[in-house]
Parts: C-alpha cells; structure tokens; sequence
C-alpha cells in the first residue's frame, strides 16, 4: 500500500496533500507516517501550523490556526495603521497578529493567553514582540490600557454540547479549553466585551469570529457594554482548515464615539 492508499484508509481526507508535506518533512518518513496514521494531528507531526503564507511552531494542545479566521484578519487589517497599538487575545500560536503584522507592518503587537505551551509558541513566532501569560485582558501591563487600537480575539465559541460533535483531531488533540465556549459558545465572549471599553482607545475595536447563530446575542452582549457594534460576513471558500462552515462571520465592537463617527 504506497502512502496515500495508507493516509486515505487512516481517515486523512485529504490524503494526496499530506503526502506531499509528509514526504517533505525530512527525517524519518516512516516515523512521521506512523505517527500520522495512529491519530496524531498533522500539525503536530509537522511541527508547525500554515496560516496566512507562513508556518508557525506549534505544540500538542495548542489551538491550531483555521484558514476561515483568514476573515478576522481581513476585516482587522482594513482598520489598522501603522503604529497602532495591536492584541492578540487568546493568542494560541500567535498567528492572527502575525499575519495581520505581515499586512499592515509597523504595528506594536502584543497578545496574551492562558496556556503556558501557547505562550511559548507565540514566543517562538513572534519575535519582538510583547507575549504575556494570564487571563484575558488581566495578563496586560496597566500601562496599556485605554491604548489598544486593534484587539483580535478568536475565542473558543464552540457551544459545549457541540464539542462531541467536531472533528475527532479537535476533540482529542486540542485543548478542551481553547474550543469549549459554554452552554451557548458565548461565556469567553461575554467577558471580553465586559473589559474591552477600558482596554480600548478612542479609535479602537475588537474583532471577534463568531458563528452565524451567535451573532445577534453577540450584538445585545456588545450594546448592553456599552459598545458600537456591527458584524461583517463573508462566504468561504471551502479549505480544509475549516470545520462545518460556509461562511464566516466577525463582530466588530469600539467605543460609542469612534464608531457613531466613523473614523477609519
């Protein structure tokens, strides 16, 4: 049975792609494989993560970048400039700044997670910038609040009765923690549009990916805080990074004045 047959009867869908990464990998083919095949995510077997044109370190638990939040990025970048004042909040791999860094250069990028291995990777693949460990906008310096210009935030928002349900990679080699978003996939979500309105400057946002069904609850979350808010929604192309999803959906949250004026 040559590779991709193995691949292919192992559960990898897509097979043929795997095998080129695999074979490509270096080292010791038939260990990567094994590794693969027994259940391994591919990421882990790897090393690193693809996000956005770059690979990022990855390590065991740690969320792996999706292709959709690709749109989280997008809708970040047509707000940002150079010099503002970045966050990547449950930061995982980091990757999310990392590629909105790439599309708007001159940024000063810090982002923040609770899990220590997802502070070393976004250690490893942010270099220069300001990596914190902590919980939320509690792991920022005070210095920085009332500062923060850009705020993506992928976090987890899956509803938990929901978790049994993805994709058996996501249920046994992701940290539960980095998916799980309580009863309605929201709990995360709740206490972030909580603190941000002290977190922001005058021209700050937080962009956050959400489910199409979260997205009015969401919006009453964000207006009850006291926050402008609108949500963006684009359709997806399909990649393989996504997980049940034809479409992506971003809040976007600031402070009352600079959105009602509609200062870009």
């Amino acid at each position: 049975m040559d590779l991709v047959d193995r691949l292919r009867a192992a559960g990898c869908v897509f097979a043929e792609r795997e095998a080129g990464l695999l074979r490509a990998a270096g080292g010791d083919l038939e260990a990567l494989v094994a590794r693969r095949t027994a259940g391994e995510r591919l990421e882990d077997v790897l090393g690193w993560a693809g996000f956005g044109g770059r690979r990022y370190a990855i390590a065991p638990g740690v969320f792996v970048p999706r292709h959709r939040s690709g749109f989280l990025v997008d809708v970040a970048a047509a707000h940002a400039r150079p010099g503002d004042v970045a966050l990547d909040l449950c930061c995982g791999t980091g990757a999310l700044i990392g590629a909105l860094s790439d599309r708007v250069p001159g940024l000063t990028v810090h982002a923040a997670d609770l899990d220590p291995a997802a502070v070393a990777c976004a250690r490893r693949n942010l270099p220069g910038a300001h990596v914190h460990e902590g919980d939320l906008f509690t792991a920022l310096p005070p210095q920085l609040r009332g500062r923060l210009d850009v705020v993506v935030a992928n976090v987890p928002y899956v509803p938990s009765g929901r978790i049994a349900h993805l994709p058996v990679e996501m249920r046994e080699h992701e940290d539960r923690s980095t998916l799980d978003g309580g009863a309605d996939g929201l709990a995360v979500l709740r206490r972030v549009l909580a603190a941000a309105g002290t977190w922001l400057s005058p021209r700050g946002r937080v962009f956050v990916e959400l489910d199409e069904d979260q997205t009015g609850p969401a919006v009453e979350l964000a207006t009850r805080h006291g926050l402008c808010v609108r949500v963006e929604t684009t359709t997806l192309d399909g990649d393989p990074g996504d997980w049940d999803a034809e479409t992506g959906h971003v809040l976007v949250a600031g402070p009352q004045v600079a959105m009602s004026t509609n200062r870009e």
